[in-house]
């Protein structure tokens, strides 16, 4: 029984990538700060698209501050092409990009219709003031023409 025991334990202390190849864990294992033990699915995912080598031999090459943001960049796109095999992030993007350019088309356009009511009605005295058009539809007298009216606190 005391030989199971430490078997649990050395199992529990391997990285989500030494697990799956089932090989000891060595300390200073490359994949152990990017693939922890609780999380196999994200080294399965990655692994799926890029290969354990191919992660192996980028985070080598790689400095040591950029690699936790590699491996997030790495899950993602993995995490992507699962959801959309052929276009993966880049169908994301594109979709992102066209929102921004709707967007950018409506801002222009209200900016536009903005400009022109600026330019057309500059100075131009309304016809009636908007307390007798109110009176009119409600029959309500609401003083909005006196400016030391107090309706509004």
């Amino acid at each position: 029984m005391h030989r199971f025991h430490k078997l649990d334990k050395m199992t529990s202390t391997r990285c989500a990538v030494c697990k799956y190849f089932r090989r000891r864990c060595p300390p200073d294992c490359i994949f152990a700060p990017y693939f922890p033990n609780d999380n196999p699915q994200r080294f399965t995912c990655v692994h799926r698209f890029y290969g354990a080598s191919n992660i192996g031999k980028m985070l080598e090459e790689m400095p040591v501050q950029l690699r936790a943001d590699a491996v997030e960049s790495l899950y993602y796109e993995a995490k992507c092409r699962i959801q959309d095999p052929v276009y993966g992030c880049v169908g994301i993007i594109t979709s992102l990009h066209r929102q921004i350019q709707i967007a950018q088309s409506q801002l222009a356009k209200a900016q536009a219709e903005i400009s022109f009511l600026d330019a057309n009605f500059v100075g131009v005295e309304p016809t009636s003031s908007l307390s007798e058009s109110l009176v009119q539809q409600n029959g309500v007298e609401h003083d909005l023409d006196d400016p030391f009216s107090t309706w509004f606190y």
